[in-house]
């Protein structure tokens, strides 16, 4: 099956005191260069569509050519919301494509055999994400006391990428649509509509970069595993 990727990079890292994080150096690249080099080396990943703020789309273009992406179809900018975003994105993919993997561009150390693992499952299923084990004890609060404390072995941390069928995200889309929903996951589309979503384990280095220590510790794991390889 043909598959697009859509990386999703316009939100305004506020997080991070307003440094835009996809074009941080990480390595020999920026951010968003060693998210797209990811998705360059899928076999299965046919387009990048990126989506992006206005200003920063000259840099990511001029980063892709430096890193030698030649998956890049297209650049578009992002909406109000991530949802409005990621369907932007998706305006833009081929009409050839079956399968979408939608990416935090702030994900940068995904790893290709687990993107190509996610699309093995999503082709089964119709959706599936990558995702790990919690390793901690989690409980839910309100008022700043415990309520509950879920079975942790039923809780995983959701990455991304999240891969679904082209005609069964395009029905969850219309869904939330027509009932005014904006989620902020995109699994919670199809799961609105009832569509099955496979959980594809990853691994913990998939990690998003969100606040300023997150660089050092991406440092930290993209120099490992180029030791490893």
């Amino acid at each position: 099956m043909n598959t697009s990727a859509v990386i999703v990079c316009a939100g305004n890292s506020t997080r991070m005191g307003g440094v835009n994080k996809i074009l941080l150096p990480l390595g020999d690249r920026l951010v968003i260069g060693v998210t797209m080099l990811a998705f360059q080396n899928c076999e299965c990943i046919k387009e990048i569509i990126i989506v992006a703020r206005e200003d920063d789309i000259p840099a990511i273009k001029a980063e892709a050519e430096k890193a030698g992406i030649t998956k890049l179809a297209a650049c578009t900018t992002g909406g109000s919301t991530r949802q409005e975003s990621v369907i932007n994105g998706v305006r833009c993919i081929s009409k050839e494509t079956e399968l979408i993997a939608i990416h935090d561009g702030a994900r940068p150390l995904v790893k290709p055999e687990h993107i190509e693992k996610a699309v093995k499952d999503a082709k089964i299923f119709g959706g599936a994400t990558l995702g790990v084990p919690v390793k901690d004890t989690i409980k839910t609060v309100e008022d700043g006391l415990i309520t509950d404390t879920p079975p942790r072995k039923l809780l995983y941390n959701t990455q991304t990428p999240q891969i679904f069928k082209r005609t069964l995200y395009f029905e969850g889309i219309d869904f939330a649509l027509e009932h005014g929903l904006d989620f902020t996951d995109d699994c919670q589309l199809v799961e609105a509509i009832g569509g099955k979503v496979a959980m594809t384990v990853g691994d913990y280095s998939n990690i998003k970069i969100t606040t300023p220590e997150d660089i050092a510790i991406a440092e930290v794991l993209l120099k490992k595993s180029e030791e490893e390889k």
